[in-house]
């Protein structure tokens, strides 16, 4: 039971950490997506493992953040069984989840991990996440242990690389 239960997660691109623990997840047939409070969402970054993470907080509305996901799509998979992590943190509203931000996915094939931040206390864990953050997206955080950056901005594909070879290779 327990293997069906992982093969069934992989496939959906669902599976997560074991310190995350999703409040929510929201799924149509093809696709499912966990939802996390912030407290849930913060071991994400504070793993300290051989592996590097680029987590993206954007939006389906953000058409900087839109403009620059074909760039972690690459990201994950040029550097796919190398310990890279990308995971894309969407700041979607809750209420559009199903009818928006997973038909999006479908629509744009992301294979990347996806996870919903559904917390509206954004003023207490912005700056957690980084304490210059203004809260604007896109917004990055690319770490290795403690090696950590964060960039408020768009980035292209070249930019991006170059940032996560950066961490990857200190």
């Amino acid at each position: 039971m327990r293997k069906a239960i992982i093969v069934f997660l992989l496939c959906t691109g669902f599976l997560y950490s074991q310190d995350l623990k999703p409040v929510k997840s929201y799924k149509n047939e093809n696709r499912e997506v966990a939802s996390f409070d912030f407290e849930h969402l913060s071991p994400l970054f504070e793993q300290d493992d051989d592996a590097t993470y680029a987590i993206n907080f954007w939006a389906t509305w953000c058409l900087p953040c839109v403009k620059e996901l074909p760039y972690f799509e690459k990201l994950n998979e040029t550097y796919k069984g190398k310990n890279v992590k990308v995971i894309l943190v969407s700041l979607d509203f809750p209420k559009k989840i199903e009818s928006q931000l997973l038909p999006f996915l479908e629509r744009k094939k992301i294979q990347s991990t996806v996870y919903v931040l559904d917390d509206p206390d954004a003023n207490s864990w912005i700056e957690k996440v980084n304490k210059d953050w203004s809260g604007a997206i896109p917004a990055t955080v690319i770490y290795k242990g403690k090696n950590k950056k964060f960039f408020e901005q768009s980035f292209t594909y070249e930019e991006l690389e170059k940032e996560l070879l950066l961490i990857l290779n200190n």
